[in-house]
């Protein structure tokens, strides 16, 4: 029986969500084991590294896994150029950044990074391993795979991370969980793909994707120093024990926010390049998953700023408490990144990756320009001038590619405010009916219950379509 794009996008949403749950539920559980076995400071030591492995990471894959899902019909020997040249891009990264380790530990006034970035930067020639064939799942919508994959790695990964913490390994824990997890997940990546690499070597491939994915591969640059920036400028300015306060509410945002956009980020881009062709399709595709994506992401962004107090205090304890005023004021940027997931991969899908460069690049300079305005300030006004600056960004994205799908941002605006006014809405009622509450496992229990119970009660009673179409295919997929 061959599936239809419809029953292939709700398959693939269905094993997207269920990977990031997953995902994001042992992120929570070996987040707070190794929350609890770290200080600030031990976290921070790694933290600051982040930036420089993916950048290297970008530079690694250079744009040509979206190239290669974006090929309509992509072959063998597409695949095996874009292997071997990722192999060739791993080692030279590696080789790099191995010699500039004594720069990174003097930026930060680290000495011990010297030793550590060295090994943490082995990821890149590990990774480029199974680049292809990460590719060749997301092409192919092979979600549940893809789950599967990402499970176990988390699980042994996360298993040596922990283990090594208790051992009293320090932030040696940490980067070793990196390394684990990637050569798992390739494992995974190679036993699920029928595609093998071979010894012929064409990079003929390459060179005709090159000009659609060198500007991928600039815009993921930029796209990471956006999201990480605030990591090396404190890095700089604050002590490593401020940036571990950071990386830990950082983190905890993103775990939050990627469950729905890595959801989305499956499934978009090689359904909306399906579609491309046919703009009335194209444009109904796009609404559908923004308000798929609101329905998700304010409820639960917000729902974290609501608890996030408790929540820190009782997963890993007053040590940390330092990052709570930072997680909420992030929470409330995060529950608008998903969207931009949407929007980069309509530029994507599209093949203008030029506006996929370009929107990165203006949101970059313009935050290089608030940081300097803002610094003086301290750490939790720079943050929340960067969350009010990534919320209003989304209306470049709108405007940067409103010609692509002819969508208005009125439209744009019925599909998510009914979700956001909701989601508010629920929140401050929730506030105010547990206000007295002491007991903090008490008040965490009783803000998620009668929070989730408000949302789904105005979801039935408004009769959104989006409700009853999962609760649909949840009872088809019981049924099975």
């Amino acid at each position: 029986m061959v599936e239809t794009l419809k029953e292939k996008t709700a398959k693939g949403l269905f094993w997207g969500a269920m990977n990031s749950g997953t995902t994001q539920i042992l992120n929570i559980v070996i987040g707070i084991f190794l929350g609890r076995l770290l200080s600030p400071t031990e976290t921070g030591i790694v933290g600051v590294l982040t930036i420089f492995t993916l950048i290297a990471g970008n530079i690694q894959s250079s744009g040509f896994t979206q190239g290669l899902i974006n090929l309509k019909h992509p072959t063998g020997n597409d695949y095996n150029s874009v292997f071997w040249f990722n192999i060739i891009a791993g080692i030279s990264m590696y080789c790099i950044l191995f010699f500039c380790a004594p720069a990174i530990a003097w930026y930060f006034h680290q000495p011990c990074l010297v030793e550590v970035s060295r090994f943490v930067f082995l990821g890149f020639v590990f990774s480029s391993l199974g680049i292809a064939q990460g590719a060749y799942m997301t092409k192919n919508m092979m979600n549940k795979e893809i789950a599967i994959c990402g499970f176990i790695a988390l699980i042994c990964s996360g298993i040596v991370g922990i283990t090594m913490a208790s051992m009293g390994m320090s932030y040696w824990s940490l980067a070793w969980q990196q390394i684990i997890y990637i050569c798992v997940l390739n494992i995974g990546r190679y036993y699920y793909t029928g595609w093998r690499p071979n010894l012929h070597i064409d990079f003929g491939p390459v060179k005709r994707m090159f000009n659609f994915s060198v500007k991928i591969l600039f815009t993921n640059i930029i796209n990471t120093i956006s999201n990480n920036i605030l990591t090396l400028i404190f890095g700089r300015l604050y002590t490593i024990h401020d940036v571990g306060n950071y990386t830990q509410a950082y983190n905890w945002d993103s775990k939050a926010n990627s469950f729905v956009a890595n959801a989305i980020g499956q499934i978009a881009q090689p359904v909306l390049a399906a579609v491309n062709e046919n703009k009335d399709k194209e444009r109904q595709v796009f609404r559908k998953m923004m308000r798929f994506t609101a329905f998700l992401s304010f409820p639960l962004m917000l729902g974290l700023t609501l608890v996030s107090r408790e929540f820190i205090l009782i997963t890993i304890g007053s040590k940390w408490i330092g990052c709570i005023p930072l997680l909420q004021i992030l929470c409330i940027s995060g529950a608008f990144m998903p969207i931009y997931t949407l929007y980069q991969n309509l530029a994507i899908s599209n093949g203008r990756s030029d506006i996929y460069l370009w929107c990165n690049f203006g949101q970059v300079i313009l935050l290089i320009g608030l940081i300097i305005v803002c610094h003086s300030l301290g750490m939790t006004y720079l943050v929340t001038a960067y969350s009010i600056f990534i919320i209003l960004w989304l209306l470049i994205w709108h405007l940067a590619t409103k010609r692509l799908s002819s969508i208005r941002i009125l439209d744009i605006l019925k599909d998510i405010m009914p979700f956001f006014i909701a989601s508010v809405g629920v929140m401050a009622a929730t506030y105010f009916m547990t206000m007295t509450i002491t007991n903090i496992y008490l008040l965490i229990i009783l803000r998620v219950i009668i929070a989730a119970t408000l949302y789904f009660a105005i979801m039935k009673l408004a009769h959104v379509v989006i409700l009853d179409e999962c609760i649909n295919f949840v009872k088809k997929k019981l049924k099975r």
